[in-house]
């Protein structure tokens, strides 16, 4: 499922990124890459704060939307 349907609190782990190729390597180098742990920390309007590598990463419903989490 994509990341913007995890509940805020809840650790997933990163199963696929996706979109165009410059997409994702600039989601790569935030830290979103296969295997990993992202936890929503919050929600408003769409618009997300993830946690990620132990960065916090404020990201927007078009870009949450092409990381697919279990």
């Amino acid at each position: 499922m994509p990341l913007t349907m995890v509940k805020t609190g809840e650790p997933s782990v990163i199963r696929k990124v996706g979109g165009k190729e410059e997409t994702r390597r600039f989601l790569e180098n935030l830290g979103f890459v296969a295997g990993g742990i992202v936890t929503v920390v919050s929600e408003i309007g769409g618009n997300m704060i993830v946690n990620v590598k132990d960065s916090r990463v404020a990201s927007g419903k078009d870009m949450a939307i092409k990381i697919m989490v279990d």
